[in-house]
């Protein structure tokens, strides 16, 4: 003979769930074998605390200097996809790079006590290069770009 099914409604949806081992029409579910006792773990040699943290520094973004803008076409529209990368001032090497997003913006953390230079580019327009001051007592600037036609026309 077939083991019997029970039904169970759940919303509005039906479900078919076999008895549990153990289990008869009439008589409550058999007990569950006791779970082994927990192992007690030693504790580790050198537990990571925000002194030491194994040997890593952490980086916190509390001084950080926020670079924000938006780009607008020369039409004045906001202008989404264009490529930003920044770099210190005395450096050739670009660190950072973002795109603006669908509404134009941007925003980049960099660390704050020096110059850098924000060179935004995009097909079909001319580069256009801001330096930006990041070692005053501000914590971020905002800057906005109109771009040019690569060809300098209208």
């Amino acid at each position: 003979m077939h083991s019997p099914r029970w039904l169970t409604v759940v919303g509005a949806a039906v479900l078919l769930v076999p008895p549990a081992p153990g289990f008869a029409r009439n008589q409550e579910p058999a007990p569950a074998p006791p779970a082994p006792a927990a192992q007690p773990q030693p504790p580790a040699a050198n537990p990571p605390t925000a002194a030491n943290n194994s040997g890593k520094s952490r980086y916190s973004h509390a001084h950080d200097f926020l670079i924000r803008g938006t780009v607008f076409t020369p039409s004045a529209f906001a202008f989404p996809g264009v490529r930003l990368r920044i770099r210190r001032a005395t450096e050739k090497k670009f660190r950072w790079q973002t795109y603006t997003d669908s509404r134009g913006e941007f925003a980049v953390r960099v660390p704050q006590g020096l110059q850098y230079e924000v060179v935004i580019v995009a097909k079909g327009f001319a580069d256009q290069t801001r330096t930006i001051d990041a070692r005053g007592g501000l914590s971020e600037d905002t800057v906005v770009f109109r771009m040019e036609p690569a060809g300098g026309k209208k």
